[in-house]
């Protein structure tokens, strides 16, 4: 039987990968990772969303806040 621990990060590094993935990730998913999301995976999850917004020609104002209040964390 797996662990807390170890369902919380394959659920998290799960979601990681549907944001990664899709062009305009849920809001509802970021939002379970964020409650969810091991210290290690963090920067990741950072990159993901700096990477989106980098690419994005008018990017949204709620996912720039997003990566500030993430990068607060840090």
């Amino acid at each position: 039987m797996p662990s807390r621990d170890e369902v919380q990060t394959a659920l998290s590094r799960f979601l990681l990968e549907k944001i990664r993935a899709d062009k305009h990730p849920s809001t509802t998913q970021m939002n379970m990772l964020e409650q969810n999301i091991p210290p290690e995976l963090t920067r990741e999850y950072l990159n993901v969303l700096l990477e989106k917004v980098i690419t994005d020609k008018t990017p949204s104002v709620p996912m720039l806040q997003r990566i500030q209040r993430i990068a607060a964390t840090l």
